[in-house]
């Protein structure tokens, strides 16, 4: 199947828009604290239930739907026709965003993944010997904020399809005005 740059960019777009939704969401459904109860030598915390780390486990999928979506379509062979890749890096421009993209990807998983993952530890060990323990939560603020960098990180791939594509565009004109021996066609 053939894809064009703007389905692609829809993808990329779609994929970090529900990746933001669901993070945000998990952010918001995050209990602040569980109930202790105290039994025979030690506490069991008890948590309301809630869906944050579910949603913060889609989150980071769909972050990597997006940026996997988002690297495949900056190098596609759009219309059988592929320019190397060395070509595309010599642009500042795209390079720069690229590595922005790269870098903005992997920290809104870090974001993302760090609480959903301590979330998560402390829905599954809740029984503590410390009969003066608390029941803590995962940091507050984390997995929204680490919903606004995936976000950020899908824009961050477009711009970087907007750059590739300017690119390509030009790489293609002076192929046909000039010589053929570095463009790639594939039938």
């Amino acid at each position: 199947m053939a894809f064009t740059p703007k389905q692609m960019a829809v993808t990329v777009a779609l994929l970090g828009i529900v990746s933001f939704i669901c993070g945000i969401y998990a952010e918001i459904k995050k209990p602040a604290v569980g109930d202790p109860i105290p039994g025979n030598d030690v506490v069991i915390c008890k948590y309301p239930s809630n869906s944050t780390v579910v949603l913060g486990y889609i989150s980071v999928v769909l972050l990597t739907a997006s940026t996997a979506a988002g690297y495949y379509s900056l190098f596609y062979p759009y219309n059988g026709i592929s320019i190397p890749q060395a070509a595309a890096f010599q642009s500042g421009y795209f390079t720069t965003f690229f590595n922005v993209a790269l870098g903005t990807s992997g920290l809104a998983a870090a974001m993302v993944l760090w609480p959903t993952i301590t979330e998560h530890l402390h829905l599954i060990q809740n029984v503590h010997s410390n009969l003066e323990r608390d029941c803590p939560t995962a940091k507050t603020g984390l997995v929204g904020g680490g919903a606004f960098v995936s976000l950020d990180a899908s824009l961050f791939w477009l711009l970087s399809l907007m750059f590739v594509t300017n690119v390509r565009e030009d790489y293609l004109q002076e192929a046909e005005h000039g010589d053929y021996s570095q463009a790639v066609t594939f039938d």
